[in-house]
């Protein structure tokens, strides 16, 4: 038995099937974490879904940016943007069945037997393990409650920016969303910083990766996606990064949550 988490498909569906295949991926003994952005900005949107949702029983999903944009479009009455790419599955005929599917999935997954833990972009230092999960945990109970579309509808924000325990509301639940969602960039107090996109190069002065803050000998392995600037590399032993851009031509990652072995494939396009 293996457990296999991957970088960000967005669309990808033909590198997916592609790396299945080169890492002789069974479902009736092997598992796959999928760190989140299932959708958008690449060619095959549906396929992906039905081929997640096919492995679904063997699969751990979490939610990216992307798979909220697309629900917030959704069920929340927001435009498309110029950049998504995601026309045929707003108008598959199933569309209804996966969009629920796709809000029914966590932000944060946790498994405390292989010491990992699986967020779309990261955990803010100023948080604790248990922190972030009972956190994500609560945007995870609005969006499969009956509050879900007033949270879509209001999803879209930087503000507020920086923790405090005294947020209520539609500022908490959207900060909380952020933080595992959008994070790259952070300082010590646990700002955020949304506009930076590029690599660490050129990151600008008092801001800092988020996992150059996580501890060394931090209890989990940390797996996320996200920022495909990074090409696949931290600073740090414990945090492990799986976007390797197969949405713009380079590669689509695996690690082996076991050995923490990689395999890759080229991206077609």
């Amino acid at each position: 038995m293996a457990t296999y988490a991957i970088g960000d498909l967005q669309g990808c569906d033909t590198e997916f099937a592609d790396l299945l295949q080169k890492i002789r991926f069974n479902p009736a003994h092997d598992r796959l974490w999928l760190v989140g952005d299932l959708i958008n900005r690449g060619p095959a949107s549906v396929e992906v879904m039905r081929r997640v949702m096919e492995f679904s029983d063997v699969t751990n999903v979490v939610l990216g940016n992307h798979d909220l944009h697309f629900l917030a479009i959704y069920f929340g009455g927001h435009k498309p943007n110029r950049s998504d790419t995601f026309d045929e599955l707003l108008n598959a005929p199933d569309v209804d069945h996966m969009a629920n599917w796709l809000r029914a999935q966590p932000l944060l997954v946790r498994d405390d037997d292989l010491n990992a833990v699986m967020v779309h972009a990261g955990i803010p230092h100023i948080w604790t393990l248990d922190q972030a999960q009972a956190r994500a945990a609560e945007v995870e109970s609005v969006l499969r409650g009956e509050g879900y579309v007033d949270f879509l509808t209001g999803l879209y924000g930087n503000k507020p920016d920086l923790w405090t325990d005294a947020l209520t509301g539609q500022d908490r639940v959207r900060l909380i969303t952020n933080y595992l969602t959008r994070i790259r960039l952070t300082n010590h107090s646990g700002q955020l910083n949304f506009s930076h996109k590029g690599g660490l190069v050129d990151a600008p002065s008092g801001w800092s990766a988020w996992f150059d803050f996580v501890p060394q000998d931090y209890s989990h392995q940390i797996v996320f996606g996200h920022w495909a600037a990074l090409e696949g590399k931290t600073s740090n032993p414990r945090v492990s990064a799986l976007d390797t851009g197969c949405v713009w031509g380079r590669q689509l990652t695996a690690r082996c949550l076991e050995t923490g072995r990689l395999s890759a494939v080229e991206a077609t396009n």
